[in-house]
């Protein structure tokens, strides 16, 4: 999260573009986005070349040519401001444009650029260079280019070591939308997706899709847990598989679309399917296709009853987006499939036909694993929308015999707007109990997880709010007598009196 002299940083960053003239805030944030693409191919490539030195050898990011080595950031970041306009807008630029395979291309001694082969055949298009092809380099000056520059550099190299970068400094970016709140385009916090994804146990032959994929956050977590857990065991299909089909993401913002492909690209994921795809429309008619489904739906908002999807129509006859997207994930998982989904806390008790009806889909249908309610704060300070967890798998069979309930109180961090680190954290035990639901039998309904079961869930309209569930322990508490109350209030009193008097006296 971008705070404090972070967020001064970035603001002036904001500023110092935005005064030279470009007055859409879209705009600052595309130009700004492809100058941290820029800087990171850098960074990756000094982590190929690190790799050498261990005898390790990874495929070059950068032509090895002296037009090819000019091109990263940190060749020519200290240069006088014209020549670095000129190397982006000339060179970088058309070269990012054109990338294939994860690599640049390079320029003849024209300065015409020398087109990539497609490699082992492959005519495919990657998801980058789809979505890169309308990008217009548009800084206004040279000048203020450089401005931008050293801003970055000073804010990667001295502010943000570590964290999850790309999407934070996009997310706060998008804050600046006025359009920003109503559409509901807000990443979901590095550790509750990391969680998310350690409930489901992604492996390397998995196919995971986020249907409102945003900036690739959840993607790019499974990435990083198949990577952790499975890294040093993966054959060589299993990296092919990895490299580009094993992750899908749509979205209906093609600025959404062009930072997840720089995303995953950096993350060794080449050749995602990324499309621009309204989900719930009758334009997406794909199903049972994915093993898992990751997922922070739209909360927001309504859409066009006649561009609603009938078969999501016949499972939750409703306009709003969060039930529409439940019956969607069912949609397009494979039998056996998983999702954990991100709701508000409305779609879990809410009383009309459409609320009630997904509800009992999933637990007569299909197996509902886990209802993990979250703190209000966890999506602060963009929202405090009060929102839960639902982990469950496609059966079309039933499955549901009891749900797990989990009363999250803290993910680490405060849950205020600052949203600052603290000890208070309760994730590694979610996923620690969640591993191990046959020790949760036994658990009273005062403790923070416990079972309930299906009988008691349909007896209650499918409720699936915790608070119905939960029992509450009051601890009795010993009040004074009104003999002492009274006594210690006449002490008070004469106190008060005699400070008066002792005030008096001294004027």
């Amino acid at each position: 999260m971008i705070t404090g002299a972070i967020k001064n940083k970035v603001d002036k960053i904001w500023l110092d573009i935005f005064s030279a003239g470009l007055a859409n805030p879209l705009t600052v944030i595309e130009q700004l986005t492809y100058l941290m693409f820029i800087r990171s191919l850098d960074v990756k490539e000094q982590e190929i070349e690190s790799m050498e030195a261990f005898g390790e050898t990874g495929k070059k990011i950068f032509p090895q040519t002296p037009t090819g080595q000019s091109m990263r950031w940190s060749k020519f970041k200290h240069l006088e401001a014209r020549l670095i306009f000129d190397i982006i807008s000339q060179r970088v630029f058309p070269a990012i444009k054109a990338m294939k395979g994860g690599q640049l291309p390079d320029f003849d001694k024209n300065g015409n650029l020398i087109e990539l082969p497609n490699e082992d055949g492959d005519t495919k298009e990657t998801a980058f260079a789809r979505y890169m092809k309308d990008a217009v380099f548009l800084m206004p000056t040279p000048q203020v280019l450089q401005k931008v520059i050293t801003g970055l550099d000073e804010l990667y190299e001295h502010d943000l070591t570590g964290l999850d970068m790309q999407g934070d400094f996009y997310e706060y970016m998008l804050s600046k939308l006025s359009t920003a709140g109503r559409n509901g385009q807000f990443r979901t916090p590095k550790q509750i997706r990391d969680m998310m994804v350690a409930l489901l146990r992604p492996k390397p032959d998995d196919i995971i899709c986020d249907p409102a994929c945003g900036t690739a956050g959840f993607l790019i977590s499974a990435s990083e847990y198949i990577r952790a857990k499975y890294e040093s065991k993966m054959t060589p299909e299993q990296w092919k598989h990895f490299a580009g089909p094993a992750f899908t993401g749509y979205d209906t913002d093609p600025t959404m679309l062009r930072l997840s492909a720089m995303n995953l690209m950096l993350h060794s994921i080449d050749k995602p399917d990324v499309s621009y795809k309204d989900s719930v429309s009758k334009d997406n008619t794909v199903g049972s296709k994915f093993t898992m489904c990751l997922a922070n739906p739209p909360f927001k908002g309504s859409i066009d009853a006649e561009s609603i999807s009938d078969n999501l129509k016949r499972v939750t006859n409703t306009k709003k987006t969060e039930l529409l997207f439940l019956a969607l994930f069912l949609r397009l998982l494979k039998k056996g499939g998983q999702c954990a989904c991100i709701v508000p806390d409305g779609v879990l008790f809410g009383g009309s036909k459409a609320h009630v009806a997904i509800r009992k889909e999933i637990v007569e249908n299909h197996q509902l694993r886990a209802v993990i309610s979250m703190p209000s704060g966890v999506f602060k300070p963009y929202a405090g929308v009060s929102t839960a967890v639902l982990v469950f798998t496609k059966t079309a069979a039933g499955g549901t015999d009891k749900v797990w309930f989990y009363d999250m109180q803290a993910d680490g961090f405060s849950l205020d707007d600052k949203r600052a680190p603290v000890d208070q954290n309760d994730i590694p035990d979610i996923v620690a109990r969640f591993s191990n639901l046959e020790g949760e039998a036994g658990r009273a309904r005062t403790e923070k997880s416990f079972f309930v079961d299906k009988a008691e869930i349909v007896a209650n309209s499918y409720d699936l709010s915790i608070n119905k569930y939960k029992q509450v322990e009051y601890a009795a508490v010993e009040y004074p007598s009104t003999t002492e109350i009274m006594a210690d209030l006449n002490e008070l009193e004469t106190q008060i009196s005699a400070g008066l008097a002792e005030l008096e006296e001294m004027l």
